[in-house]
């Protein structure tokens, strides 16, 4: 197989405008790309991007997590803006997880203290 230049995450929603307004405000900025009026895009790592598309049949099934750099700091700019997050909790060798769903109830976690190898 080729290498593997970018992962893309796919997360399906009912209606793309209002998951583009509400995914801006979870990323903090617009999507990077739009190559479709049913689809957007963020770049959110140097090969990683989430994409967003309307899929009324698929809408409300997807997973997705998101390591970050600091998840206290991640849960309170999100409560900032207005997101509604679950409780912070410690799962398992130091990690940490926040969750919150989507308009389409798609559970995405808020993950801290993730590592590459444990």
């Amino acid at each position: 197989m080729a290498h593997v230049e970018h992962v893309l995450a796919v997360v399906a929603v009912r209606d793309i405008e209002a998951s583009r307004a509400w995914y801006s405000r979870l990323f903090g900025r617009g999507p990077d790309n739009n190559p479709m009026p049913s689809l957007v895009e963020w770049q959110v790592t140097d090969g990683g991007w989430v994409q967003v598309t309307e899929d009324a049949r698929r809408a409300g099934h997807g997973m997705l997590n998101l390591a970050v750099s600091d998840i206290e700091e991640g849960v309170r700019e999100l409560r900032e803006m207005g997101l509604e997050t679950g409780d912070l909790v410690d799962v398992n060798k130091g990690v940490r997880l926040c969750p919150i769903t989507d308009p389409d109830d798609n559970r995405i976690h808020l993950i801290g203290d993730f590592r590459e190898k444990y």
